[in-house]
């Protein structure tokens, strides 16, 4: 049978499973807890590198830290022989990329689902000061019970503080997920994980990236340049309101991007409700975008005289012209003919205020009392006065989630055909903070987060760590925001896992030792003579196998010594009962054989007179 190497004496690896630009990632086997852990090993280009390793090392450190339901878990960490890696936790699924290759886009509400999970996860690595910085399709899970897990926390950063970000030939992360701050340089925050979390759902929305190019300095110069085409042009399934998340997300200004994970996924969770999202602004009209260079040798600085002059309009264009240019001026005719129109215009107006008495609406339109209504009759409604719609989300105590609150100008107030509304639409009640309850005992959970107004969902999982009635995890986090009476899921821990004990006589003391120790049980050793059982083995357990335990519990283990050993008595001059006795009570078997040789001595007649083995023999018991 092959041998198989095992990391650390602890990690054997059994299969590949990816290959990717800065590490291989194995399936494995953990030997101390018996577990099946995906194990990512740093490519030796890397390992050679000190300060990567150092950085690496603190920010996988920082990464192991971050415990959520979103987020593939960190176990462990180490170095091997100058191999570098971490223990992962092994998810079984696909990952974004691959569906997205077998599929295409993504259905407009599975798209939104994924991407307000990840965003739930980029939260929290945010609070806890860790920037993912290669957020991308590739580093998305969607496991088979239908969970998003998102990876690679740490090894991007690491490789991003290591190296410089504009070096020639080098490009840190993937251009395509790349933020227009890392293309050029700068320092990255955590806008933007939201930039590439929006690049992640327009391709998921639009079945392709906003940018492609034939080589990594291309794309990122369309990052930093170019505006996206809107996603409805390409999949005009996508609502309106879904596509404004995305853009909202793709703002080439930090400052104009949601500020935090949370806005994003919140608007997000109110699309998948059926609401508006909050704080996504109507889209800048496009602006053609500037040529883009299709390879690193294109690039270059464009000097003062290469600039473009600006586009001049037609009057102004005019306004420059000469004279001789304009021709003759036309300046007393125009006088004369504004002098005709204006008298006409007043000869008008006053016609018109004698027959109506009052001043004329000059084509206004008077906008309806639309509150309480659906946004969708509303809007249909302002359409068809005339009017250009755009909506705004408000919290409201008073109108349901989808309904109009008002506008803006306010109903019975007049304006222009073709002007903009604003049709302000209920968002619902004024989002609450959930209470933070992990580490609460369940009924004290429950009992508070009722007492904000949120649903329960409780879930029981075994724990090894957390004690038996507490709350192990939350979803929303605590100290989030949530809509008032929405569900808050709450993990409660049952105790550790149940262990089985095995039946271990026969097998050898290393053996038992290792078994145990994956089952997280403490092995006490003792040792006892046996006839049967060899020297080292196992005879038997306390508690028997077939107990149930807990890790951390105790286990007697009893070892043989090998049989007993007895030292041989002497015999010489006792009577054959005497001898035969003696040895009994010892557990030899003494076996008389009358000797035919003359007896020196008189009074060892019928006495032992020699004995075989001699006295002071240690033989085995039984003898």
């Amino acid at each position: 049978m092959e041998q198989r190497r095992a990391l650390a004496n602890r990690y054997e690896l059994q299969s590949h499973i990816a290959r990717g630009g800065m590490a291989d990632v194995f399936e494995a086997r953990d030997l101390q807890l018996n577990r099946r852990v995906a194990v990512k090993i740093l490519h030796q280009q890397f390992s050679t590198d000190e300060t990567f390793v150092a950085r690496f090392r603190k920010e996988a450190q920082a990464a192991a830290n971050l415990s959520h339901p979103n987020i593939v878990a960190i176990y462990d960490w180490g170095e091997d022989e100058q191999t570098y890696f971490i223990v992962m936790e092994l998810v079984q699924g696909r990952s974004l990329r691959d569906v997205l290759k077998s599929e295409g886009a993504l259905l407009p509400r599975r798209a939104a689902e994924i991407a307000a999970e990840v965003g739930s996860a980029l939260e929290v690595a945010h609070r806890n000061r860790v920037i993912h910085r290669d957020n991308k399709p590739g580093n998305i899970l969607l496991a088979s019970d239908g969970t998003v897990k998102v990876t690679d926390f740490g090894i991007a950063r690491a490789w991003d503080d290591s190296q410089e970000l504009t070096k020639t030939g080098s490009v840190i992360g993937t251009a395509t997920y790349f933020s227009p701050e890392q293309a050029k340089g700068e320092v990255a925050d955590v806008r933007s994980d939201i930039y590439s979390l929006g690049v992640v759902l327009y391709e998921m929305l639009a079945g392709k990236p906003p940018y492609t190019g034939e080589t990594s300095v291309s794309v990122a110069y369309q990052h930093v340049s170019a505006v996206p085409p809107p996603i409805s042009q390409i999949n005009s399934d996508v609502p309106i309101e879904l596509e404004r998340i995305a853009m909202r997300a793709l703002e080439k200004d930090p400052d104009r991007r949601y500020q935090t994970a949370n806005d994003m996924r919140r608007d997000l969770l109110l699309f998948l409700q059926g609401a508006t999202p909050l704080v996504a602004p109507e889209p800048e009209p496009a602006t053609p975008p500037p040529p883009v260079p299709t390879d690193a040798s294109s690039t270059r600085i464009i000097a003062p005289g290469e600039v473009p002059p600006p586009t001049v309009s037609p009057d102004e264009a005019y306004r420059q012209m000469t004279a001789e240019e304009r021709g003759p001026s036309q300046i007393p005719f125009i006088a004369t003919a504004i002098g005709l129109v204006i008298a006409l215009l007043i000869g008008i107006f006053v016609l018109f205020q004698n027959i109506s008495g009052g001043p004329a609406a000059s084509g206004d339109v008077e906008i309806p009392d639309l509150a309480g209504q659906l946004e969708a009759d509303a809007r249909l409604e302002l359409q068809t006065l005339g009017f250009r719609v755009t909506p705004r989300s408000e919290a409201s105590d008073t109108f349901e989630v989808g309904t109009v609150i008002g506008t803006d100008p306010a109903a019975f107030e007049t304006a222009e055909e073709g002007a903009f509304v604003v049709l302000i639409v209920s968002a619902g009640q004024t989002p609450k903070r959930v209470p933070l309850v992990e580490g609460s005992a369940a009924d004290r959970a429950i009992e508070q987060l009722e007492g904000q107004g949120f649903e329960v969902d409780l879930r029981t999982e075994r724990d090894n760590d957390v004690e038996e009635g507490t709350v192990i995890r939350q979803d929303p986090l605590g100290s989030s925001d949530a809509a008032e009476g929405s569900t808050v899921i709450i993990w409660v821990s049952e105790g550790p896992e149940s262990i089985i004990l095995e039946n271990y006589t026969g097998r050898s003391e290393r053996d038992v030792t290792f078994s145990l120790g994956q089952l997280q049980l403490v092995p006490e050793f003792l040792t006892e003579n046996h006839d049967e059982i060899a020297v080292g083995f196992v005879i038997r357990t306390e508690p028997a196998p077939g107990e149930l335990l807990a890790p951390g519990d105790t286990v007697k283990v009893y070892v043989s010594d090998g049989p007993e050993l007895v030292i041989v008595p002497n015999f010489f001059s006792k009577t054959a009962a005497e001898a035969q006795s003696e040895g009994a009570d010892l557990g030899l078997e003494v076996r008389i054989a009358p000797t035919r040789q003359p007896v020196t001595e008189e009074n060892l007649n019928d006495r032992v007179s020699s004995q075989n083995p001699d006295f002071g023999i240690e033989v085995t018991r039984g003898t």
